[in-house]
């Protein structure tokens, strides 16, 4: 695998296991990888293939059973709860394949909330002016549409201003037109603001968006692929 020049992320041979004995399951299983700071990297693999858990293992929610695994000069494995969860506010936003949006909320509302524990959060309404959701800062997350609600989340997730945007199935619930808008903001966020977007995918479409792909299966990164021009999300069909 090539060496990304300023890696924002060192991993070496991470490994991650659940169970012991006769009901062990390897979720990682040596994966080593280096992701640069601004890149936009998508996870490609089946269920299964250790998507999922690789990202928890980034983004501070989740520790490998051996391994190492590094944010700039944070050592992340092996760190205690108190710093990863310090690790995870001040430098990490998560977008999930469902909002977790609060339903009594206004949508300024839902991403002020954030903005509490963030140390220099950008404007409510400059987060929400980059997913253009600023006609509808007012409303209910019931008076969203799916597209709506998931590019809310994104807002929720860089009003913080974070270095790395960790994106799980960001369009798995969402149609096909809905889908490409939100991951034009997503790829606006990593162009515009230069953060640092790995994103979780199964649809291999969505894939030519990306600086590089990282294919995945049985807990291995089995090969890569590098693009020399991304597609718009315009151009993605699927």
């Amino acid at each position: 695998m090539a060496v990304p020049a300023n890696p924002i992320f060192v991993a070496r041979a991470l490994r991650k296991t659940y169970g012991s004995g006769a009901t062990e399951v390897v979720a990682l299983r040596d994966v080593s990888l280096e992701i640069a700071a601004g890149e936009f990297v998508v996870l490609l693999g089946p269920s299964g293939s250790g998507k999922s858990t690789l990202l928890n293992i980034l983004g501070g929610l989740d520790v490998p059973t051996s391994g190492e695994v590094w944010f700039a000069d944070h050592r992340l494995d092996g760190a205690d709860e108190a710093a990863l969860t310090r690790y995870r506010r001040e430098h990490v936003g998560f977008v999930f394949q469902f909002y977790n949006l609060i339903p009594s909320l206004t949508v300024r509302e839902n991403v002020a909330l954030v903005t509490d524990i963030a140390d220099h959060p950008m404007d409510i309404d400059e987060a929400l002016g980059l997913v253009d959701l600023l006609p509808r800062r007012d409303h209910f997350p019931a008076q969203l549409s799916g597209g709506e609600q998931q590019r809310v989340a994104i807002a929720r997730a860089i009003v913080k201003r974070p270095d790395v945007l960790l994106c799980d199935e960001p369009t798995g619930a969402l149609d096909f037109a809905t889908g490409k808008r939100v991951l034009e903001a997503i790829a606006d966020i990593n162009q515009r603001l230069g953060t640092t977007a790995v994103v979780i995918t199964h649809n291999a479409a969505i894939a030519r968006m990306a600086d590089r792909v990282l294919y995945l299966g049985d807990g291995c990164i089995q090969r890569e692929e590098r693009h020399a021009q991304r597609a718009t999300a315009a151009e993605v069909a699927w």
